[in-house]
């Protein structure tokens, strides 16, 4: 039997790093939110290097033809203020981690494991959701 989740969310910084995560460390299925997919469509948009812009865009195409994102809907807005609390109550600023909380905020209303590279992002949150730390190898 394999220790894998079944289903499980990833976080845009798992997305961005995809090609240097081993399978094993991801759900067997996976799913991204509205969050993640509107981090990546700014992504192209915050570089002036063409080559970079490129390798922004074409990742954005695969996500989009890969994924049909979960919304960030009535639901998880529902989950906010609960996620906001606990991570104020952790000593950490909320507004600075807006997208990460309203991934969370998803994560939670679809009862779905969180994987992510940066746990460190979620800090506070361990009560509410499940973080699955995630690996990159060296690229």
């Amino acid at each position: 039997m394999s220790d894998r989740y079944r289903r499980g969310l990833l976080d845009t910084n798992v997305i961005v790093h995809l090609p240097l995560i081993e399978v094993c460390e991801l759900p067997v299925e996976s799913a991204i939110s509205s969050i993640t997919l509107a981090e990546l469509s700014a992504g192209p948009l915050a570089t002036d290097d063409p080559v970079e812009r490129a390798v922004r865009i074409g990742r954005l195409q695969r996500v989009e033809a890969t994924f049909h994102p979960l919304p960030f809907d009535v639901e998880a807005a529902r989950h906010y203020g609960p996620v906001f609390a606990a991570v104020q109550a952790a000593g950490r600023t909320p507004r600075r981690r807006f997208a990460d909380l309203l991934i969370a905020c998803v994560a939670i209303s679809n009862a779905l494991p969180l994987f992510t590279i940066n746990p460190q992002d979620y800090v506070g949150l361990e009560h509410l959701l499940t973080l699955c730390p995630v690996n990159r190898a060296a690229s």
